[in-house]
């Protein structure tokens, strides 16, 4: 199995990078399932409702989330109804959502998961991804042996870490957060596929994602703001996976995709009444 996993989608230039160069990298790198980090998709901070949908509709199977899950009222709202969405599994079970789940493909089914990591998040804490992953593997591995894992989190010691704890026990750990591609991308001894940090999906002449001066003017004068969106070099960045039949990886890329430069007035507008564009072809249990 070949599984594509976008970075994360940082703004309006990350849906248009999605927009403009998905199915070119498709083409390059066949995918049998495609999974898009999404935490930073509205304004930066949060996936909105009408982002997730068009976003589906785009080719992504899977919306992962992390600690901005909660944001946006509207996904909020809807997150139950969403199969293609997901949020941190390690949460309080009353909050709405969820946070691992078995799609099918064709005659084959795929698991993705999202963990939290616990370190520097200061407005949302999940329980201690460690010792909720062993169960939590081994209740997906039942279903397939191809299981995905998302772990956003902050510091690089958790990743590894948390990586060193699930070689055998899945395909891959992903992790994400931090919107900076490293260059560690290995397949442990294990089979289980791993990388620090995929990157992000947008400017990549920015400070993650958004206007680098406001960020230097936020940094001079310590008073926090939401920053602009920037959009100058826009790219997909990821990985893509091929997997065995045992659900083990035999290979990890790292994928560094440009879309074309924006014009100047670049609307990535999405639709906000009428059918929603994730109402069809949703993924299943």
């Amino acid at each position: 199995m070949k599984i594509l996993y976008i970075a994360e989608i940082v703004g309006k230039a990350g849906v248009y990078a999605v927009k403009t160069a998905l199915t070119e990298l498709k083409k390059q790198k066949p995918a049998d399932f495609t999974i898009a980090g999404a935490d930073g998709v509205t304004g930066g901070n949060g996936l909105g409702r009408n982002h997730a949908a068009y976003i589906h509709k785009l080719g992504v199977n899977v919306l992962t989330t992390g600690e901005c899950c909660f944001y946006k009222k509207d996904l909020v709202e809807n997150l139950g109804k969403l199969p293609y969405v997901l949020r941190p599994e390690n949460l309080n079970p009353q909050v709405p959502g969820i946070g691992a789940r078995i799609y099918t493909i064709g005659t084959a089914k795929i698991a993705v998961a999202v963990l939290l990591g616990q370190s520097g998040f200061t407005r949302l804490h999940g329980d201690n991804p460690y010792s909720r992953l062993p169960a939590l593997l081994e209740r997906l591995r039942r279903e397939t042996p191809y299981v995905i894992v998302d772990f956003h989190a902050e510091a690089t010691a958790e990743k590894r870490t948390l990586f060193a704890l699930a070689d055998g026990a899945c395909s891959a750990v992903i992790g994400s957060h931090n919107r900076v591609q490293t260059a560690d991308e290995t397949v442990l001894p294990g089979g289980t596929a791993v990388i620090t940090d995929a990157g992000r999906t947008g400017s990549q002449n920015s400070v993650g994602g958004v206007d680098k001066d406001e960020r230097i003017q936020e940094y001079l004068s310590g008073i926090p703001h939401w920053t602009k969106e920037a959009w100058e070099r826009p790219e997909i960045q990821g990985v893509y996976l091929d997997i065995d039949n045992r659900g083990k990886s035999l290979s990890i890329e790292r994928i560094q995709w440009p879309a074309p430069e924006p014009p100047r007035e670049t609307s990535t507008e999405v639709p906000a009444k009428g059918k929603s564009a994730g109402e069809e072809g949703e993924p299943h249990d």
